[in-house]
């Protein structure tokens, strides 16, 4: 039998070639006519290149096996009869009821982890994962005011220049009151805890004056001809949109020299001064303002109470000094009337530690109790807002506890350091008590 005849079977002779594939039947280039002339060239690697794409694309589909292989349907009869009622109900109701169930359970897993994650470290979460910043979230692009959707919250913060953002995050926050500690230096107000923090950039003015003015001009200005026209002597828009009348204190602390700071600051007021922002005594009466300065530390007290017909800064009496007045001394007799009243004074405040001591077992005795309603009510009856300062602050079960029983007996602020945990109000005793 000649080569070429063997070769003419078609299917058949390609089967035999396939079976022995060490030699291929290539025509040469210029023999399309002539079938006798063949070149034979080895298979071995383009079979190598075949056998290493099949490898490659069947490990995936192997893996995909694998992986859904225990949502396959194991019953034999699934598989014989697959659209029979049994088969279909199996794979349209019973399969996909455990898939549900199975992606639940493993939701439900999740949740308890983080509820014991939160339960435990309810704080540290917050802060790293910013769950809860402001209590009202963020200002409306809407709204020309920066504290919209705020609530005031009486809260005082403590030392706020120390905050990344002094004053803008207490009144994000809602605090009601605001505190800097102020140092005569070269015809200026530097702020700051002690002299070695002073930076001669870091002034009452750039930190609290300049931008309390530039807020207020903005409040008190008519966006719209809907909104009531601003009339001299009338009130005036405060820092807060949703409650306008809410006066902000700031709290001014004089470190040193008070004779030489005294005129500096009165001179700095001016601007908010001749835009009537400033809450001010008239001689008989006190007329509420957005703004209420108020001096503690070394004030001079003296310099306060010089003018009896107008004063726009007023003092921090000492709550612990403040005795309960008898009842004739709201008389006309200047003798019998207190040396501390809301015409020359605001707060009342008093080192918690020095006044209360500290707490056994974690609790008020029934002696701290009576101490802490007598201060209240001393300080009420001559008009004045409590304010302790120096509370513990650590653990935050103990420091939530004492918020909790002060403001509950009465006082006006609470002295805060941490503002989220301050303007949240969930002041649960077992709360977070040793983290």
């Amino acid at each position: 039998m000649a080569f070429g005849d063997q070769f003419e079977g078609g299917e058949s002779s390609s089967r035999l070639l396939s079976k022995h594939s060490a030699l291929a039947i290539v025509p040469e280039e210029d023999s399309d006519n002539d079938e006798s002339s063949f070149e034979v060239l080895p298979l071995s690697n383009f079979s190598a290149r075949r056998r290493r794409k099949k490898v490659a694309t069947r490990v995936p589909r192997s893996r995909l096996r694998s992986l859904c292989s225990f949502w396959k349907c194991r019953h034999l009869y699934c598989h014989i009869h697959p659209y029979s009622r049994s088969a279909m109900i199996c794979r349209l109701v019973k399969r996909p009821f455990w898939g549900i169930v199975i992606i639940l359970g493993i939701l439900k897993l999740f949740s308890l982890i983080w509820s014991g994650l939160v339960y435990f470290f309810p704080d540290d979460l917050d802060a790293h994962l910013d769950a809860w910043v402001f209590p009202a979230g963020r200002p409306s692009i809407f709204s020309h005011w920066t504290t919209h959707g705020v609530l005031p919250v009486r809260c005082h913060s403590h030392n706020d220049y120390w905050r990344d953002v002094p004053l803008h995050s207490a009144l994000s926050a809602g605090c009601i009151g605001v505190e800097a500690d102020i140092w005569f230096s070269n015809n200026d107000l530097l702020v700051g805890h002690t002299p070695f923090t002073l930076h001669h950039e870091v002034t009452l003015r750039s930190l609290y004056l300049n931008p309390l003015l530039d807020l207020l001009q903005k409040h008190n200005t008519r966006s719209s001809q809907l909104e009531p026209a601003h009339q001299p002597g009338g009130p005036r828009a405060g820092v807060f949109a949703s409650d306008p009348s809410q006066t902000l204190v700031l709290l001014i602390d004089f470190k040193e020299q008070p004779e030489e700071t005294w005129p500096i600051l009165m001179s700095q007021l001016q601007p908010l001064r001749d835009s009537d922002y400033l809450t001010y005594f008239n001689g008989s009466d006190i007329i509420s303002r957005p703004i209420t300065i108020v001096a503690t530390g070394d004030a001079p007290f003296h310099r306060i109470t010089a003018n009896q017909t107008y004063r726009d800064i007023f003092y921090d009496a000492p709550l612990d000094q403040l005795s309960l007045l008898p009842p004739s001394s709201g008389g006309p007799d200047p003798e019998t009337q207190p040396i501390y009243s809301d015409k020359n004074s605001y707060y009342a405040s008093v080192d918690f530690g020095k006044s209360i001591g500290s707490l056994a077992r974690n609790r008020f005795s029934q002696g701290q109790l009576e101490l802490v309603r007598k201060q209240i009510q001393a300080a009420h009856m001559r008009g004045l807002k409590v304010r302790y300062w120096g509370t513990p602050s650590w653990p935050r079960g103990l420091r939530n506890h004492v918020w909790h029983v002060l403001v509950r007996e009465g006082v006006d602020l609470i002295n805060v350091d941490d503002l989220r945990e301050a303007t949240r109000q969930d002041w649960r005793k077992h709360r977070s008590w040793f983290f």
